[in-house]
């Protein structure tokens, strides 16, 4: 059995005190600052004596934080630490003398080791602790290191793994980019493929037509030459029989006047021809309108204001849909609409761009637009009777008469002439520009478009008429079709 070579112990970088203080920390248990008895392990890894973490855990029940970094462990569970059981006991017996001051800590290994090995007798190593600086046998202070670098490796391992799958992640990201960037390219690609042919064909068609219009109306306009060419050849003939006749004798006149008054009046001038040019334009369909993307960007939430809702107008709770109704009893309020069943939306617009849909089917009479506070609220007079159909200065919209005239109503009433008869239609007002556009999207078409709104706030505006069908305001699903 080889007894332990004394070996220069390795000293610190300031003087130690003598005895148990000297211990290195990791033999010491942070609650009660002395050497481990029974030491233990808890979830977060810190170690503490068996019976100082049961007394600090004694009265708790659901939560059992950790006396050193305050994590929170979910159940009352301990790990023996049979390995920091052998170090302190080693720690114990270990003796521990003044330290030397920094410059002596590389003489102390150097002197250690060669002297260990010349014996042939156990090898004791310095253990690195950041307090204090001890001698610690090889076994223990290769066991400790051991433990040290298997929880780096253990951290560094889910770092990598971290680092691996934001990776994977970001590859992922890039590749739908890609994907996503082609697929933008091709669809660009083809709209103007599409834009391309749909121009190409209009304009053949155009110029067609054009051409069409050019050889008709110069074959009329030719006929016409000639109908003139024989009107003057027929008056150079009747001019020369009347001067002819003003040198005959008194008798022949009076017999050839009366022939000659008739010819006259039997001679009528042939209509001047005149080509009147068609106006034609490019009139893109549906798809290419623009209206869609307007839609999808520029759709907000309208609700009705019940407080400006005329008495006979029954609003629903999600204040989406006005219905007239005979009699009901609401609240008094001046902001309400008397003798016309109107109601305005909750919020006015007054920068930006916003869309919005109403639902008109089967309405027998509505006026959809947007108007300027402060609006009359009693129907103005008219001298054609349709009150609600009163042009206004604060006012712009479309609407419904009688269930038979479509009419624009600004400065000035305009009828309109769509190609179907609207059953929902679109409002899409600009402020930065003061423009408010109207659109049947029962073919996607313009109904009519006001250059011309008035500066400030403009509230959407809702005529229902007497029918008692609803008027409805769209909600997002419903634009899905």
């Amino acid at each position: 059995m080889s007894s332990t070579t004394s070996v220069p112990p390795c000293t610190g970088s300031g003087e130690l005190e003598a005895g148990q203080a000297d211990l290195p920390a990791e033999t010491h248990c942070p609650i009660c600052k002395e050497n481990f008895k029974n030491p233990v392990t808890i979830e977060c890894g810190h170690k503490f004596c068996l019976s100082c973490i049961s007394a600090f855990w004694k009265d708790l029940k659901d939560n059992f934080p950790c006396p050193v970094c305050h994590v929170n462990c979910s159940e009352r569970n301990f790990q023996s630490n049979q390995q920091l059981s052998k170090l302190t006991e080693v720690a114990k017996w270990l003796p521990v003398r003044k330290g030397r001051r920094q410059r002596q800590i590389g003489e102390c290994s150097r002197e250690a080791e060669p002297l260990a090995l010349s014996r042939g007798q156990d090898q004791e190593v310095c253990s690195p602790i950041p307090t204090c600086h001890i001698v610690l046998p090889m076994e223990y202070a290769t066991l400790c290191h051991r433990k040290q670098i298997e929880d780096y490796i253990k951290l560094w391992r889910e770092k990598v793994e971290s680092a691996e799958k934001v990776l994977a992640t970001q590859r992922k990201r890039s590749l739908e980019l890609k994907k996503r960037a082609d697929r933008r390219r091709e669809e660009l690609t083809s709209e103007y493929q599409q834009y391309w042919l749909f121009l190409r064909e209009q304009r053949e068609s155009i110029l067609e037509e054009l051409e069409n219009e050019e050889l008709t109306g110069l074959s009329k306009m030719q006929a016409n030459i000639e109908e003139f060419s024989d009107h003057i050849t027929s008056l150079k003939h009747l001019l020369a029989e009347v001067r002819n006749n003003c040198v005959k004798s008194e008798l022949d006149l009076l017999a050839s006047v009366k022939d000659s008054y008739r010819r006259y009046k039997a001679l009528k001038r042939p209509a001047s021809f005149s080509l009147r040019p068609s106006e034609y334009g490019y009139q893109f369909p549906p798809q290419y309108s623009g209206l869609d993307r307007i839609i999808k960007r520029f759709h907000v939430d309208v609700l009705l204001d019940p407080e400006t809702a005329n008495y006979q107008l029954k609003i629903s709770q999600d204040k989406k849909i006005a219905r007239f109704v005979i009699t009901q009893r609401v609240p008094r309020s001046h902001r309400r609409f008397c003798g016309i069943p109107v109601v305005l939306g909750s919020e006015g617009y007054s920068s930006g761009r916003q869309y919005w849909e109403v639902d008109v089917e089967n309405k027998h009479q509505w006026l959809l637009g947007i108007c300027q506070e402060p609006f009359p609220r009693r129907s103005v007079r008219s001298d054609s009777g349709n009150r609600p159909f009163s042009v206004h200065k604060r006012f712009r919209g479309v609407g419904l008469y009688k269930g038979k005239t479509y009419i624009a109503l600004g400065h000035k009433s305009i009828c309109l002439l769509p190609k179907v008869n609207p059953n929902r239609v679109g409002i899409f007002l600009d402020s930065e520009i003061h423009e408010v556009s109207f659109y049947n999207l029962r073919d996607k078409s313009l109904l009519y478009r006001f250059r011309d709104c008035p500066h400030g706030a403009l509230w959407p505006y809702f005529y229902t008429g007497v029918d008692g069908r609803p008027l409805k305001i769209c909600t997002p699903k419903d634009l899905e079709w």
